[in-house]
């Protein structure tokens, strides 16, 4: 149980950059996980890991993973092929 719960995790910031990814908006990623649009505002509003209830999540997740993006752990090896975009330092992005 342990396990599939870290591998449900998703950061506020993952969660922008893979919606980024596939070209859809707010509004799009709520009908494909069937959550509300309320609901992914206050996801993307969170610091760090992203807060809700876990069926949410999870719905938000899996919808994530149908469209096509992989969600990469904090220390997770990526092994099949595929662009992919990862931070080299976890939080959010500083200014240079």
């Amino acid at each position: 149980m342990f396990s599939i719960w870290i591998s449900r995790v998703i950061t506020s910031f993952q969660m922008r950059a893979a919606r980024a990814l596939l070209g859809i908006d707010q509004k799009t990623l709520a009908e494909l996980a069937g959550v509300s649009l309320p609901t992914i505002q206050r996801m993307e509003a969170s610091v760090g890991t992203v807060r809700g209830v876990i069926e949410s999540l999870t719905r938000v997740v899996d919808a994530l993973n149908r469209a096509g993006v992989e969600l990469i752990g904090e220390h997770a090896r990526s092994e099949d092929g595929g662009r992919g975009v990862r931070l080299k330092e976890p939080g959010p992005p500083r200014r240079i």
